[in-house]
């Protein structure tokens, strides 16, 4: 067993074990056996943190059973979110949600609080604020923070008085955060970034023969992937990884995995000893990258 410590930078992101999820999702959503064993298998691994939502469909659910399985619900670190679709100006509303997040996972206090969605911003000063610093205060919730998806709101969030982490899309793909300051304005502030989309939901890792037809403007991308990633004796996970793990070596990351093997993939890809260059070739190669890849909200449109 590949042993990491249990500050491990590595988070176990967790909506494709709520429903279907990704490009690259092969299997579907996982039944209950293999979620268990897959939270197992990376808790063996010093993976010590869990990102969800209630927007994951029955990823919060899932998550508990196994958590109380494995026997882990006073020591796992749990990141969750509330409905984006509720009042969340409204306390009743707020804390009732919140606490049908505790009961479904099953843990005494959440890690972590993260608004679902970066519009939401615009609330904090209209009670937003005060009612997620009142759960910290009442003791439900760690920290506090917000998921965003432009560098504007990131650095928005950041500067923000009772904010203590961010969550933001980046890889070797999308470097538009870190031309931002983003990762240089969260260290000033003291304060947490958690990356997600590190594989790009799997597309990172795809071949470009593999792409539906409505996906073909993403091959040549994915061809220069592949041959940098031969040229530097690197698997694809290890190369999205350990560009990462090495340019910002502060921040956590989210990783999504559908089975036990692939958390075991995953690990041993974040152990890998990187080249010196790595940083400066992924840079080079993938200077300016289109937005229609980098979004996946964009994926859809023919």
């Amino acid at each position: 067993m590949v042993t990491l410590p249990a500050t491990c930078s590595l988070v176990l992101g967790t909506a494709q074990l709520g429903f279907p999820y990704g490009i690259a999702n092969a299997k579907g959503q996982p039944d209950q056996k293999t979620v268990t064993d897959i939270i197992q298998k990376a808790w063996d691994n010093g993976i010590r943190e869990f990102d969800t939502a209630q927007d994951y469909g029955a990823s919060e659910k899932v998550l508990g059973i196994a958590f109380a399985k494995i026997g882990i619900l006073e020591e796992a670190g749990v990141i969750s979110k509330i409905n984006p679709e509720l009042d969340h100006c409204n306390l009743l509303t707020m804390s009732k949600a919140l606490d049908e997040s505790q009961k479904k996972l099953g843990v005494p206090c959440l890690s972590g609080l993260m608004l679902h969605k970066e519009d939401m911003l615009c609330q904090w000063s209209n009670g937003l604020g005060d009612i997620l610093r009142g759960f910290v205060a009442a003791g439900k919730v760690k920290k506090i923070g917000v998921s965003v998806y432009s560098p504007e709101k990131a650095l928005e969030a950041l500067r923000m008085e009772g904010t203590d982490m961010i969550q933001i899309p980046s890889n070797i793909l999308d470097r538009r955060f870190e031309r931002a300051k983003v990762f240089q304005v969260a260290a000033e502030k003291k304060k947490q970034v958690y990356i997600r989309s590190v594989f790009l939901q799997g597309l990172i890792l795809m071949d470009s023969k593999d792409l539906p037809a409505h996906m073909s403007f993403a091959g040549p991308v994915l061809d220069k992937i592949k041959s940098l990633s031969r040229d530097m004796s690197l698997t694809r996970h290890e190369l999205a990884l350990g560009y990462l793990k090495e340019r910002f070596p502060e921040a956590k990351l989210i990783i999504g995995v559908e089975t036990p093997e692939q958390v075991i993939e995953n690990v041993m890809s974040w152990k890998r000893k990187t080249a010196v260059d790595l940083i400066p070739l992924v840079s080079k190669y993938f200077d300016q990258v289109d937005e229609k890849i980098l979004n996946p909200s964009l994926w859809s449109i023919k």
